[in-house]
C-alpha cells in the first residue's frame, strides 16, 4: 500500500489515548488506542506518523504497514546511527497484511509501548470481517496464500514469543527503526517538525530492498541478514549461544560465521562444517539454514513457514563472491 494512500483525514477524529499507550492495562481491542482515523484502510490519526525500512524483515512475503506515535510535547533521540531512543509513551504500531482478491487482508497489528517499566508488546488479531483486531495474548494461526502461491499456516505469535526477537537480555526493544535503515528524507522531516532532536549522519545505510539489484552485493546480504537475523545473533541476543554476530556493524570475519564451526547447531548445521565457507554457499550452514523450513533446521526459526527466495539468493551471491 503507497504511503500517499495514508494522508490524514481532514474529518476530526478523537486523539490516540496516552492512558492506554502508557498505563498498565492491556485494551481488548485496537480500536482503544486511538491509532488510526480508519483503522481497516489503516489511514493514521493525528500525530501517528507512516515510515518504512529500507531493508525490511521477511514474513512469508507479507506486507507491513509502519507507524510511530510520539506523545503530545516529546521527541525521539538520535542515536547515531543505531535504534532511536523513543520516550515513554511511545508507540510502534506494525500491520501485516496479505493481498487477496485485489486488496490486502489485515491479519494481525502488533504493538510496542513504552511504558515506564519498560516496552510491552501486544499481538491484535483482525477478525474475518475487517471490522476490528482483538488482542490475541496466545497468538493463534490462521491459514493463508502468500504472494507466492504457497498455502501456509500462518502463525501469530504469542506474548512471549515477541521476546524472541525483541530481547536484549532480559528486556523487550524495538528492533527496527534504526537510523541506518531510515529514509534521510523521513528522518529530516521528523527533525523539522520536532520530533526527532536532530537528524543523524549515517556513512553508509541499508539498501533500499527494491533496488537491490542495482546495488554491491556484500551491503544488500549484510543488510538482510542485519535485519532478520542480527537481532537474535549477537552477544545480548536470544541466539547468542552461536557464537555469531550478524549485526550490520560486526566486521569480524569469525563472528560473522566465515569458517567459524558452530557452537550448538546439532542436526540444523545438516553434513556441513562452516558456517560460512568463502565462494561455496553450498557447503555453508548459514544458506542451509536460510534454505530450510523444517523444525529445528530453519533459520529464522519465527515468523517463517517458506523459504525467502530473494533473501536466500542475496546471502548465496555475497558467499559466493568472496576469496577463499
Amino acid at each position: 500500500m503507497a504511503l500517499a494512500a495514508l494522508a490524514l483525514s481532514a474529518a476530526p477524529v478523537a486523539p490516540v489515548s496516552d492512558a492506554a499507550v502508557a498505563g498498565s492495562a492491556f485494551p481488548a481491542t485496537l480500536a482503544e488506542f486511538g491509532f488510526f482515523a480508519d483503522a481497516a484502510a489503516q489511514r493514521p490519526a493525528p500525530g501517528v506518523v507512516p515510515y518504512r525500512l529500507n531493508t525490511p524483515l521477511w514474513s512469508d512475503g507479507a506486507d507491513k504497514l509502519r507507524f510511530l506515535y510520539l506523545p503530545p510535547g516529546t521527541a525521539a533521540k538520535a542515536n547515531g546511527e543505531g535504534l532511536l531512543e523513543l520516550p515513554v509513551g511511545a508507540a510502534l504500531i506494525k500491520t501485516f497484511a496479505f493481498p487477496e482478491n485485489g486488496k490486502l487482508r489485515l491479519i494481525e497489528t502488533r504493538l510496542l509501548l513504552h511504558r515506564a517499566e519498560g516496552w510491552v508488546a501486544l499481538p491484535y488479531r483482525w477478525n474475518a470481517e475487517q471490522t476490528e483486531a482483538r488482542l490475541a495474548l496466545a497468538g493463534g494461526r490462521l491459514p493463508l496464500t502468500t504472494p507466492q502461491g504457497e498455502k501456509i499456516s500462518y502463525a501469530i505469535p504469542n506474548k512471549n514469543q515477541c521476546k524472541e526477537c525483541h530481547g536484549m537480555g532480559d528486556a523487550v526493544i524495538p528492533i527496527g527503526p534504526k537510523a541506518r535503515n531510515l529514509a534521510p528524507d523521513w528522518l529530516a522531516a521528523q527533525a523539522k517538525a520536532g520530533r526527532l532532536d536532530r537528524a543523524p549522519v549515517v556513512a553508509q545505510r541499508l539498501p533500499l530492498w527494491e533496488d537491490r539489484a542495482g546495488a554491491a552485493v556484500e551491503p544488500v546480504a549484510r543488510g538482510y541478514l542485519d535485519v532478520n537475523c542480527g537481532h537474535c545473533h549477537y552477544s545480548q541476543g536470544s541466539a547468542s549461544n552461536s557464537g555469531l554476530d550478524l549485526r550490520w556493524e560486526q566486521a569480524d570475519p569469525a563472528r560473522l560465521g566465515i569458517l567459524k564451526r558452530p557452537v550448538a547447531a546439532g542436526r540444523g548445521a545438516g553434513p556441513h562444517e562452516f558456517s560460512i565457507v568463502p565462494g561455496e554457499p553450498d557447503r555453508s550452514i548459514l544458506t542451509y539454514r536460510m534454505a530450510s523450513t523444517e523444525g529445528g533446521v530453519a533459520m529464522p526459526e519465527l515468523g517463517k513457514a517458506t523459504v525467502d527466495r530473494d533473501g536466500l539468493a542475496a546471502v548465496r551471491a555475497w558467499i559466493a563472491g568472496m576469496k577463499r
